[in-house]
């Protein structure tokens, strides 16, 4: 049967055609342009996930020296609103995917859906109001208490109430925990072993450690268990739980040391069985967009569930209101079908439409970081080995193009091999034997991910 390729034309919409039968032969549009948002793994990750689907051209918004190799790069930044409109307007953008939580924070979506020439332009993400379950700590836990989703006892603290804060914490068990309110680029969340450190960091940080981040801060009851995060997309009345996984915060092995935006991840993750799910969906991903809707927020994106297991039961640690990093570069190989068009109905209120299924494989991804981070460290070293890569994806996370064309690093985390599996052993091993190809001064990076869910498993 021949196939014909239709070219959209002046007088078209615009609008993505599925696979037809029209008088016995298939039509198809030829381009979904498609805008990602941001610069790091998790937007690679994304990037390369969309780019695998029918018809996609994918552009990245501003990219790295990875993301060029499946789409192309705009130098565009993620706050530049202005520069997001002339950009869809002139490239005939269908769908925008917001990658980082500050865009949409500051209500881009609101900004999408207040401007009368961008009202064809689908957006994944939540406007401004739903984006305050990450912009605001305090903010979230109102919003569980509220809807009685199981979480950990808090109060929040500012200058004007830090002496209620200091009784708080007095009939706390150590470890406590401290969140910064705002967002403070994954760090604003201290765990600390005595009581004489928390107050004293309690202080600093409503004084301004984390800058206005911090001027309101959550003291939180400390929960022992297992982490794990839980991906949902949602189209407000509709939702897909996507691959679980786990990651690890800490810079050192065995969980030592400071906390960074993740070292690594692993999906699936063997605690999260069919019985955990449903426990997590009817607790508290039902309850959630059952809360979004009574309080009128649009949401149509990604929920993030910052989860403890707890003997068995799911506690909702955070949310997050787009897809994490480093999960996405584990989560995305593990996604079957195009995601493209999960997307595209999900910004048009059809996601009960798409087809959907999870890969049986195990993923492990390996963050390679710069030397010194999560503190003061160094960009433009000169990056090699990537050519020698088997069996595995390299998602770049802070990486550049230097004068000569040469990839050289630009961020703390730079770059982060994904491995698939029959097991996370498996996995493990593909990861690492690449990480050891990969080359640059300073390169550092943990060598037990995954180790500790293997022993869940024997």
């Amino acid at each position: 049967m021949e196939q014909i390729i239709m070219y959209p034309d002046a007088d078209n919409s615009k609008e993505p055609v599925d696979w037809k039968m029209v008088q016995g032969q298939h039509i198809t549009a030829l381009v979904r342009n498609i805008l990602v948002l941001g610069s790091g793994g998790r937007e690679h990750a994304l990037a390369w996930k969309l780019a695998q689907g029918d018809g996609a051209k994918v552009f990245i918004a501003p990219g790295n020296a990875g993301t060029a190799e499946v789409g192309t790069n705009v130098n565009i930044k993620v706050n530049d609103f202005e520069g997001i409109k002339r950009f869809c307007l002139e490239q005939e953008i269908g769908l925008v995917v917001v990658g980082p939580e500050q865009p949409l924070v500051d209500g881009i979506v609101d900004f999408f859906k207040g401007d009368a020439q961008l009202q064809k332009v689908r957006i994944v993400g939540p406007d401004r109001r739903g984006a305050r379950l990450e912009g605001s700590k305090a903010f979230a836990k109102v919003f569980m208490e509220k809807n009685g989703i199981p979480t950990a006892r808090c109060l929040a603290v500012t200058k004007d109430n830090i002496g209620d804060g200091l009784a708080f914490l007095a009939t706390l068990k150590a470890p406590f925990v401290l969140k910064a309110d705002g967002l403070a680029a994954g760090k604003g969340v201290l765990i600390l072993d005595s009581m004489e450190e928390a107050c004293r960091e309690l202080e600093g940080m409503i004084h301004g450690k984390f800058g206005d981040a911090s001027s309101t801060v959550v003291i939180e009851e400390f929960l022992k268990g297992i982490e794990c995060s839980v991906f949902v997309l949602t189209d407000g009345q509709h939702y897909l739980l996507l691959p679980e996984a786990k990651d690890y915060k800490r810079i050192g092995d065995g969980d030592k040391g400071l906390n960074t935006g993740g070292m690594g991840a692993v999906s699936p993750v063997p605690f999260c069985t069919p019985e955990f799910l449903k426990k997590v969906e009817e607790r508290i991903v039902k309850p959630t967009l059952k809360g979004l809707r009574a309080e009128d927020v649009d949401y149509k994106g990604f929920i993030f569930l910052g989860l403890m297991n707890v003997g068995g039961d799911p506690y909702v640690i955070e949310y997050n209101v787009r897809m994490g990093d480093p999960e996405t570069e584990a989560v995305m190989t593990r996604i079957e079908g195009d995601f493209a068009d999960m997307l595209y109905a999900c910004a048009d209120g059809t996601l009960d439409k798409v087809h959907f299924a999870k890969s049986d494989k195990t993923a492990v991804t390996v963050m390679l970081v710069s030397g010194g981070y999560p503190e003061a460290y160094e960009k433009g070293k000169a990056m090699s080995g990537m050519d020698q890569l088997k069996n595995c994806v390299a998602f770049h996370a802070g990486t550049a193009f230097n004068a000569e064309g040469q990839v050289v690093t630009a961020g703390g985390r730079v770059i982060a091999v994904t491995a698939q599996g029959s097991s996370i052993e498996e996995a493990r091993a593909i990861a690492y034997r690449n990480v050891e190809h990969i080359r640059f001064e300073g390169e550092n990076h943990r060598n037990d991910i995954g180790l500790d869910l293997m022993k869940l498993s024997l």
